[in-house]
């Protein structure tokens, strides 16, 4: 059973079970870890889910200088884009999807086309 839920954006008791695995473990040697890495990923969700400054952060949540250096050191290290890629991977399979997606799609707001732009790279006419 889902233990309750403060926050629209917290794991559910299902959802940390799938996502436990891919935490980092603490480094050999360092501290000891003082807060529960699930309040520490929650806090980090609601973060991104109300964008918020990290100060703002509810009381609920562990201090939110160690939110940041989580989130941060996670950043770094490539955690979150390997939680992002097993995620992504598990749905496509799920979805009858193969892994490689076939198509693609970009657009004038993704990359640069031209290094003019605005005014400077209009004709006369149409200005």
């Amino acid at each position: 059973m889902d233990t309750q839920k403060r926050y629209t954006s917290d794991l559910s008791d299902k959802q940390w079970r799938y996502l436990r695995p891919h935490i980092p473990e603490a480094l050999p040697g360092g501290r000891h870890r003082s807060h529960d890495m699930r309040s520490v990923v929650n806090a980090i969700l609601y973060r991104v889910k109300n964008g918020c400054i990290w100060q703002d952060l509810p009381h609920a949540f562990p201090p939110h200088q160690t939110v940041y250096e989580y989130y941060r050191a996670w950043t770094l290290d490539g955690t979150w884009e390997k939680i992002h890629a097993v995620l992504r991977d598990n749905l496509r399979l799920k979805l009858g999807r193969s892994l490689q997606p076939s198509a693609g799609i970009i657009d004038s707001q993704s990359i640069k086309t031209a290094e003019k732009g605005g005014f400077a790279g209009m004709t006369q006419e149409r200005k």
